[in-house]
């Protein structure tokens, strides 16, 4: 039982630290945040990594939620409305986990595709990323969540705070009488650069999703970083 336990524990540890250091841009927002004894703000690690406030306040909240990062108010604000979220380090944090380990993963996955012809490469991707969403939906709570039982924008809300959750930043929106999720971040980071294929998981994601809390859909890739954009983006 003790063993038992103590995996236990260890495994949550892991899953923890993971689920806050596994992204390459949060491990060197963290040590931006160790740098500055006073705090940062999220307009200032926007700044230091060129990406969007959303993004830097999503990577910050993610630290602090894991008790990384303590939340303090800037002190020196002097201007008009509410005072900035400052982040400071919460002291040492013992990196002693395999924390790249996500980056290895990932790396093997696009190789792996990129021997395979494009079609079938895309095929795999997909039904990886669609097995993956559909478990995601299951965990889903709120009312309303069985399959025809939600409106197609309720839906992708739902969709888009679940891939938030798992480190996309993502939003609904409406375009050209068209609905996106629109990721301001992808936690796939340079390898979907390298490998485009990746896309293809996202697509996955958002359809084993949408099929479990909605219905049949099919979704595209309209917008994402391999084609130049700022940003991904999944029509339905």
């Amino acid at each position: 039982m003790a063993t038992k336990s103590a995996n236990s524990s260890f495994t949550s540890a892991v899953s923890a630290i993971t689920s806050a250091f596994g992204d390459p841009t949060r491990r060197a927002v963290y040590l931006f945040a160790r740098e500055h004894e006073d705090g940062v703000t999220a307009a200032q690690v926007a700044k230091k990594f060129d990406v969007h406030p959303n993004v830097a306040r999503h990577h910050l909240d993610k630290l602090a939620a894991g008790g990384y990062l303590e939340v303090g108010v800037d002190r020196h604000h002097g201007g008009a409305g509410r005072p900035s979220k400052t982040y400071r380090a919460s002291g040492e944090v013992e990196l002693q986990f395999p924390v790249r380990s996500d980056d290895l993963v990932l790396t093997l996955l696009g190789r792996t595709l990129a021997m395979l012809p494009h079609d079938k490469a895309e095929e795999v991707a997909e039904e990886v990323g669609q097995q993956y969403g559909q478990a995601m939906a299951a965990g889903l709570r709120g009312e309303d969540l069985t399959a025809g039982h939600r409106s197609l924008r309720s839906a992708l809300q739902a969709v888009a705070d679940a891939l938030t959750a798992h480190g996309f930043a993502a939003h609904a929106d409406q375009r050209n009488n068209e609905l996106r999720i629109i990721n301001n971040h992808c936690p796939f980071g340079d390898v979907a650069i390298e490998h485009p294929v990746i896309c293809a998981v996202d697509r996955g994601m958002v359809k084993g999703m949408l099929k479990a809390i909605y219905g049949e859909t099919s979704p595209e890739i309209s917008a994402s970083l391999p084609q130049g954009d700022t940003f991904c983006a999944t029509t339905v």
